[in-house]
């Protein structure tokens, strides 16, 4: 299933502010590519495992 929102695109969500945090460490920067196919197949995997820890939650 592939979300059709456009606002959850990278392009469009709020600029980041490059400062290092107050704590003095500094934030690792990821950068994901949202269209590749393996990022697909592990965000699948991980709602399915999601699912079926509710499941036998219930």
């Amino acid at each position: 299933w592939r979300d059709t929102n456009t606002l959850s695109h990278p392009k469009h969500l709020p600029a980041v502010d490059s400062k290092a945090p107050a704590t003095g460490e500094e934030e690792e920067e990821v950068d994901i590519d949202l269209e590749a196919p393996e990022t697909e197949k592990a965000a699948l995997a991980i709602q399915n495992q999601f699912r079926r820890f509710k499941k036998n939650k219930k």
